[in-house]
């Protein structure tokens, strides 16, 4: 939804009802996580996509439909890999997709989250997608307050309550509840999807290897900071796409990050400095963070003499083992390009679970669920 948002809330400030499907549930090999959605404009324009491709032509049509009726569809697709092309779902996923028209009367709240995106602050957008009377009704969940039409007070709750959850973890899911809103029980779905602020990559070390991690950065959807304590090296020109270049000692800046709350279990942390009055204080601060990545660029040699200092200045074994260094998976990479590319896989096999492996050798599911 946050590639459509900007998009949909300009149409519908301009007075269009705009048909939005929103994948809510997915299945075995789904192209696309829950949260990604199409939108379909009343002139026949379409932003984003819920299946890479796949069923976009379906959903196309449903969402033209769901627009000239008024009435909110929640629609299924996909079959088993034997027959997929007859559906079109062409991986052998499933996905279940809710499509409904969109207008200033049925979603008023959407300047108010477009405005908290915008400024990087969290919200939740709940959305009643299965009820034998609400489906279309809504909640806006943010940190300290809730809006929204959802009648029932224990349901309004509930649903406040596990929408926080599910925005503090950055998730989006599929709640299900009793009729009112009972703990237990069926005949309520609501899709809670989150809009959580981009996760931070701080890369330490402003050399041309740091100018590859950051543009690639900032593709992956990361905010991006550079940081060096030399200014003559951390210039805005040398890193065009980092959303900030910042002169600072690197230890020094990441635990005033710390402090002010600005990391966390998301963050993404790559050292490429590789010289120890940097590397050492700097290490020695991330590792003792929640951070998801903590990464040191160098030689084998480099690595060992960087270990042994941080042994020798306190660390434990423990937090030894969250550094990966020498940083990146084994690509043969040899440019600063190929350097960060390699970088960004082991960021993306750790955050989901992968082996690195090439595809061709594996079996099993190619998605991981964490």
């Amino acid at each position: 939804m946050r590639d459509v948002l900007v998009e949909l809330a300009r149409r519908v400030a301009a007075g269009e009802t705009v048909g939005v499907g929103t994948v809510v549930g997915t299945f075995s090999s789904a192209p696309r996580p829950p949260g990604a959605a199409m939108l379909v404009g009343a002139d026949g324009e379409v932003v984003g996509s819920v299946s890479g491709g796949c069923v976009e032509g379906a959903v196309y049509e449903l969402a033209q439909e769901v627009v000239r009726t008024g009435a909110p569809v929640l629609q299924r697709y996909g079959v088993s890999d034997d027959d997929a092309f007859a559906v079109g779902l062409t991986c052998g996923g499933i996905i279940d997709v809710y499509v409904e028209a969109v207008s200033r009367k049925s979603f008023p709240e959407l300047p108010d989250v477009l405005d908290t995106v915008r400024a990087e602050q969290p919200v939740a957008v709940a959305t009643v997608v299965e009820h034998p009377g609400w489906v279309g009704r809504r909640l806006v969940v943010w940190p300290d307050r809730v809006a929204g039409d959802v009648p029932s007070a224990r349901a309004r709750d509930a649903i406040a309550d596990d929408a926080r959850g599910l925005l503090a973890a950055g998730r989006s899911a599929t709640l299900h509840y009793g009729p009112d809103g009972q703990r237990r029980g069926e005949g309520m779905a609501v899709f809670v999807n989150s809009f959580e602020p981009p996760p931070r990559m701080l890369v330490f070390g402003a050399i041309d290897f740091a100018a590859a991690v950051a543009r690639l950065g900032a593709f992956l959807g990361y905010r991006v900071t550079v940081c060096d304590a030399r200014p003559v090296f951390a210039t805005r020109t040398r890193f065009p796409e980092a959303d900030e270049v910042v002169v600072d000692w690197p230890h020094r800046y990441l635990r005033a990050q710390a402090d002010a709350g600005r990391v966390d279990e998301r963050t993404v942390v790559t050292v490429l400095t590789h010289d120890p009055k940097f590397d050492v204080p700097l290490l020695e601060v991330a590792l003792r963070l929640k951070l998801g990545y903590v990464g040191a660029m160098g030689s084998r040699r480099t690595h060992d003499d960087r270990v042994r200092r941080l042994r020798e200045a306190g660390m434990t074994e423990g937090e030894l083992a969250g550094l990966s260094s020498p940083i990146g998976l084994d690509l043969g990479a040899r440019t600063p390009e190929e350097t960060a590319v390699s970088i960004a896989a082991e960021i993306i096999a750790l955050r989901w679970g992968g082996g690195g492996e090439r595809l061709t050798r594996t079996a099993g599911a190619i998605h991981r669920a964490t």
